[in-house]
């Protein structure tokens, strides 16, 4: 992706930010999902048109729905039939998958399985690839700038639908009661990053990869910082290309730390640098190699092992943040655990010294000591 291309999409993605900055929820919301679904297009270089742009403000400020979007988008393709170029075919993808993305991450249903993943591809490029939605059955290989023209070595054809059945069931498996929150953050790296190396689909692997993961982690009750998609999804592709790359007579290894430097972003609302230059394969050896290690080791540390929670104690926590007044149904409710299990989480908590409850039990309040 060129610079020129990157610059325009975050100059089209910069239309929103007005009704971000109001602050009015539902259209924050909607403008935040739209910024999400237009940003994801940088992996493979693609630009929307001004026409999606104006019509995403239509849907942003309920003029029209997500399925009116989707009926002018396509209306408007078939009238540029006749003057279809390599440019045009370009621009009618970005269109269409940023619209079919925001009409996914707008519905809050979604089922754990290689099903929901592969019909997350479906719904994506339908119309756009004749395999939407259908498992590649051919090896590929793809050069990466981020490894001067070397390949990931991707999944055997003959053996995708295997490994991804495997990899779903050893992540349902996991327990991520017995873990702490930095654990469980890099076990879901490493899940999702191992998903994304099977490159299940002919293309498209990245953006299915990052709207199932959005998904994912929504159904564990984090918060999407929804901007670091947006603004960052080319930095989001070449970490998972480093976490899955080795070259050991170069002294190169396969790495989740800068996947772990962008969720800590992503979920934490940390401020690590993101910068794809530092992901070249040969960066490290150039002058910049001191401060890159030690950037290196303190990558989103610093705030989550600090604090000795699992993930369920660490969604208390956040929602009591801003909610300090809630009672410990309106918490279960809101992590979708039952009344004895919040009892539990809360009196952890409190033993913990991370959470206090102040003025007693009918009208006190909580504090968040962390």
């Amino acid at each position: 992706m060129s610079k020129t291309q990157n610059i325009e999409n975050k100059s089209s993605m910069n239309e929103f930010d007005e009704y971000i900055r109001q602050g009015e929820p539902s259209r924050k919301e909607k403008a935040q999902i739209w910024q999400m679904a237009i940003g994801l297009q940088d992996v493979d270089g693609l630009k929307p048109s001004d026409y999606l742009i104006e019509t995403a403000k239509e849907n942003i400020e309920d003029k029209i729905t997500i399925t009116e979007v989707q009926q002018r988008i396509d209306s408007y393709y078939k009238q540029l039939s006749s003057r279809k170029n390599i440019d045009t075919e370009r621009t009618e993808e970005a269109d269409k998958v940023s619209a079919r993305i925001t009409e996914i991450l707008s519905n809050n249903t979604f089922s754990f399985s290689p099903l929901e993943y592969i019909e997350i591809h479906r719904r994506l490029f339908t119309g756009i690839y004749k395999f939407a939605g259908k498992i590649r059955d051919y090896n590929i290989t793809k050069n990466e700038w981020v490894l001067k023209g070397q390949t990931v070595f991707y999944s055997d054809f003959n053996l995708i639908r295997q490994t991804l059945d495997y990899d779903f069931v050893q992540e349902k498996q996991f327990d991520y009661k017995t873990v702490d929150y930095f654990q469980a953050i890099q076990h879901i790296v490493k899940f999702i990053s191992g998903v994304w190396q099977i490159h299940a689909f002919g293309e498209g692997n990245t953006r299915t990869t990052a709207v199932f993961a959005i998904k994912y982690l929504r159904s564990f009750g984090f918060e999407i910082n929804n901007t670091l998609f947006a603004k960052h999804s080319w930095y989001f592709r070449n970490a998972l290309v480093r976490a899955n790359f080795n070259d050991l007579k170069n002294n190169i290894h396969a790495t989740t730390d800068y996947l772990v430097r962008f969720f800590g972003n992503l979920l934490l609302n940390e401020n690590n640098i993101l910068k794809n230059r530092e992901l070249l394969v040969d960066w490290e050896n150039g002058q910049n190699f001191q401060s890159a290690k030690k950037q290196e080791n303190t990558i989103s540390k610093c705030k989550i092992c600090a604090l000795d929670c699992t993930l369920e104690e660490r969604f208390v926590l956040e929602f009591l943040k801003t909610n300090p007044q809630a009672t410990q149904k309106e918490i279960a409710t809101h992590i979708q655990k039952s009344e004895r299990t919040v009892k539990t989480i809360t009196g952890n908590l409190q033993q913990k010294n991370l959470l206090e409850r102040q003025n007693g039990k009918r009208n006190g309040f909580w504090v968040v000591k962390e």
